[in-house]
Formats: C-alpha cells, sequence, structure tokens
C-alpha cells in the first residue's frame, strides 16, 4: 500500500478496528475507510502505549505517502473526525501535500491489535511500552498491520518501512539506529510500496552494499517469470539485478488466530550482481 492514514482513536477497537471502534457517531469508522478505500489508501487507527483508555479531545492524524523514493508524511489533530472526511486522500495517493504540518522526526508505530490476533497483543504490547517509555512522543500502538507471524510488527514512518519479530531490546536498536539516520537490517521486512519479492531482494541488495541509509537503492525496473522475480536498483551510476525464487512452504500454523495450517511464503535469493543500462 503506498500510502496511509494513521487516526488515534483511545479504544477499545474490536476485530476489525476500522469498523468496530467505538466511536460518537456509530457509523463513522466504516464511512471514513470507505472514503480511505476510494482513494486506495489504508486506514489504521492509533492511541498512545498503556491499557488507559481516557477519552482525548483532539486526535492525532498521520498522512504518510510510502511509495518511495518520495516518502513523506504531514500531521495534524482534529476534534472531530468527522474532518478527515474532507481530506484529499487521491492527492496523498498520488504524493501530493494535503497542507498539514510535515512529519520529519521518526514515528514508531507497534501493532498491538489483540482483538484480531492475540499474538499482536502479547507480543506487541511489550514492545509497545518500551518504546513508549524511551520514545513517548514518537511511539504509538497501532491496529492490525498485516503479516501477524511476524509479531511484534512495526511500521516505521515517514520511510514506509515493515519490521517484524521485534522484542523490546530488538525494537529500541531499531528506534535508536533510525534517531541516527540508519536502518537496522537483522528485522527489517520490507518497504511497504513493494511486492514481497522485490521487499526480499531490496534488504539483501542494502547487505550487499552496506547501505544502511533509510532511501537505499531505488527500484527501477521488475521482471516477473513464473517463481522468479527479478529487480533492477539504481545505486548512483550503478544498476544492481536481484533474482528471487518465490515458493510456498508446507502448511505451518502462521499466527495465534490461525483456525487451520496454511502454507508461508518463503524468498530463495538466487543471484545478485551489476546489471546493464
Amino acid at each position: 500500500m503506498p500510502a496511509f492514514v494513521l487516526v488515534e482513536h483511545p479504544g477499545p477497537w474490536g476485530l476489525d478496528a476500522t469498523r468496530d471502534a467505538r466511536w460518537t457517531d456509530g457509523g463513522f469508522g466504516a464511512e471514513l475507510r470507505s472514503h480511505a478505500e476510494r482513494a486506495g489508501v489504508r486506514l489504521l487507527l492509533i492511541r498512545r502505549p498503556g491499557r488507559a483508555r481516557t477519552p482525548i479531545s483532539r486526535h492525532r492524524v498521520f498522512v504518510v505517502h510510502a511509495r518511495p523514493p518520495f516518502t513523506w508524511a504531514e500531521t495534524t489533530t482534529v476534534r472531530d473526525p468527522r474532518a478527515l472526511l474532507d481530506l484529499d486522500l487521491a492527492a496523498l495517493r498520488a504524493g501530493r501535500s494535503l497542507g498539514l504540518e510535515r512529519q520529519e522526526e521518526p514515528v514508531f508505530a507497534v501493532c498491538t491489535h489483540g482483538r484480531h490476533d492475540v499474538c499482536c497483543a502479547e507480543r506487541g504490547r511489550p514492545v509497545a511500552a518500551a518504546l513508549g517509555e524511551r520514545f513517548p512522543e514518537r511511539s504509538w500502538e497501532v491496529s492490525h498491520l498485516g503479516g501477524d507471524r511476524f509479531a511484534a510488527s512495526m511500521l516505521l514512518i515517514p520511510d514506509g518501512l515493515y519490521y517484524g519479530r521485534l522484542d523490546p531490546e530488538a525494537a529500541i536498536a531499531v528506534a535508536r539506529a533510525r534517531l541516527a539516520g540508519e536502518l537496522e537490517l537483522d528485522h527489517l521486512r520490507g518497504r511497504t510500496g513493494y511486492p514481497m519479492p522485490v521487499q526480499a531482494a531490496d534488504i539483501t541488495l542494502r547487505r550487499e552494499l552496506g547501505r544502511l541509509d533509510p532511501p537505499g537503492p531505488r527500484l527501477v525496473a521488475r521482471v516477473v517469470d513464473g517463481e522468479v522475480t527479478t529487480a533492477t536498483f539504481a545505486d548512483g551510476d550503478d544498476l544492481y539485478a536481484v533474482s528471487v525464487r518465490t515458493t510456498a512452504t508446507e502448511p505451518v500454523e502462521l499466527t495465534c488466530r490461525a483456525g487451520r495450517p496454511q502454507p508461508a511464503v518463503r524468498h530463495q535469493i538466487l543471484r545478485i550482481g551489476r546489471a546493464e543500462p
């Protein structure tokens, strides 16, 4: 997903957060989600770490354009969330500013949506609490991100990067690295705007080149041939091609909420090297 809207809602969120959360207007969640879906933007709910769900008078909002190489975020607060229906979310998806305050500093949003999958609560809440204690102004809990089997999962704003299998110590390391202008790669799942094989290729190339800066190499082409995806990246004047085979594993229990075993996706790096212009 190339664009997000994150709206502060103290909770409870329910099974489907944007549908089931208790807004003052009972039908507002579905209306706001429809507004986002029509624009091709993903709607998420956020709240400050901790179990106290005290009412708030103003709701923090982040809008994020996560399509590289131009990733950015803006923020505001609203007294009435219905004002969000006036946001031009089609412009956000296209990469145009909504005229809000620029969010230059990193924000860490950890999935703690236990009603969706208990793994997210059991593993995510300690991570969110640790980040909230260390970086209180930058840390949020967030509703279902996807990839529950990677809990605890985190969305890094404004970069549009997913991290997974975090514990409190690892999350602090990720945050410290990002605040220093670098990415920690051991728990990086990939960039939200890329297909999964390209995410795997991007992380592999970063390791190969030692590229820890958030923008990293720039994707310039993607070719899919059956199970094999070849992603070509530009790094300055140099081009690199990374070939990835994507297959399914034997069925396994993917999440705490899974009703039955399902195949997981596995990415195997076949080749990495210079590419011709």
